[in-house]
Parts: C-alpha cells; structure tokens; sequence
C-alpha cells in the first residue's frame, strides 16, 4: 500500500479534508482533488461525525483507488485502535485523542501492530513552544503529524476551526523528521498565507469545508474552494 504522494515534488501539497459521513461526498472530494478523505471511525460518542466500523468501511470502499482514507479514532485502547485498522482498512490511522491518553508507548504498540502499509498520524496540540518538545516526542513513533488546536468544548485535539500560533508550527516542521500536516482553522481564505508561513507536507480543513454554522455536513462548494486556494497558492509560489 505504498503512498506515491512521497514521490511527489516539494511544491505540491498533499490536501487532507474531515471529517466526512456521505460515501457519496466523499467520493465527489477525491474527484475535485482532495487528496486525503477524513472521517472519524469509531461510534463513542465523543465527536461529531463518528462512523460506525461498518460506514467506515463502505466510505472506503466506495472511494476512487487514487484517494487516500484517513481513519481518525478516538480510542485510547491499543487493541481497539488495531480492531478497527483490520476492519476498516485506511491507509492512515490518525490518533486524535488528548496526546497523553495515547502515550508514546501506546502508539509504538499501535504502530507495531498495524497492517503492513498503514501509516500512523498523531495529532498535536500548538499551544506554545512546548509543542515543538512534544511533536519531537510522538513523532519517534508516528509517520505523519498534525498540528492542530484544541478546543476546550469538543473531546480530543481538533474541531476548533481556530487558527494557532504558526511560527511554532514552522518550528515543528522545521525540527521533525517527518511529514507535517498543519491543520486548525484553516480556510480557502486564509490557506494560502498559512502555507506561505509554516511550509508543511499538507493542509486540513474541516470546521470551514462545512455548512456554516454545522459540524457535520460538508459544503462542497467550499471543499472545492479550499482545494482551488491551495493550488492557487502553489502556482503563485512557483512563479516567485
């Protein structure tokens, strides 16, 4: 299950949408160019979105061979967390709980255990400097990171649809070894600036790629408007 997309030049970045519940969205993202489909695996109760494994598994089944899935969980339990990699079959488990409540040595048992291809993405929460310290601790046992914020009225890291401190998050990219998603309050307004500054691997939307004012459903306009600003953006940079 190798991701071409590391194969690809510095100047393309890789676009990652959440969280979607429609297979049929989903699919019309990838076509539009959204090049990783998020959605949130695991029915706990906790954020909004949450699929069931089964409509995990049919939302990847239903998508184009091109298009990425990225399963978030919100389990803190290793062997749930791998339950739900065999059944659902992403190609990324992105761990988007509170960062201590999935400890290192959890996420190198999850890591250990995954289906061969499957990469693993731990959210971090930016707050300050000190989460250039702790995306240098996860990232020893992830493939990927995401630099998110933390809303103080949703479970986990994410959903906030507000921006953080960026310069701490080029520090982070800067300083790992590894791809760095940034995500947080990102909008087809505001992506390119974001990209121009912090310079990751990718960028995720998901508060401002919904009907405003909703939690769950996607507008597709404004999905296809985020992918458009990001290209937009690229090609500005190229031309620079």
């Amino acid at each position: 299950m190798e991701n071409t997309h590391y194969l690809l030049s510095k100047s393309f970045s890789i676009i990652q949408i959440y969280a979607f519940t429609n297979p049929e969205q989903a699919c019309q993202a990838a076509l539009d160019g959204v090049d990783q489909i998020g959605f949130v695996a695991g029915d706990y109760g906790l954020v909004p979105g949450e699929l069931s494994f089964a409509q995990s598994r049919a939302l990847v089944e239903a998508l184009p061979p091109r298009a990425v899935p990225v399963a978030l969980t919100m389990s803190t339990d290793v062997d749930e967390i791998l339950r739900m990699a065999r059944f659902v079959r992403p190609h990324i488990v992105h761990i988007s709980t509170d960062m201590q409540a999935v400890d290192l040595q959890k996420m190198q048992a999850v890591r250990a255990g995954l289906p061969e291809g499957v990469r693993l993405m731990k959210a971090i929460s930016v707050t300050d400097e000190s989460s250039i310290q702790a995306a240098l601790h996860y990232a020893q046992a992830s493939d990927l990171l995401l630099l998110d914020t933390k809303s103080s009225e949703i479970a986990g890291i994410g959903v906030s649809g507000k921006t953080h401190d960026w310069q701490v998050s080029r520090q982070i990219v800067e300083s790992v070894r590894i791809p760095v998603i940034l995500a947080g309050g990102l909008s087809a307004e505001n992506v390119a600036e974001a990209m121009r500054v912090v310079r990751p691997y990718g960028v995720d939307s998901n508060t401002h790629t919904n009907q405003p004012g909703d939690l769950v459903v996607k507008d597709m306009q404004r999905v296809r408007a985020f992918v458009h600003a990001v290209r937009a953006a690229e090609k500005l940079s190229e031309g620079s």
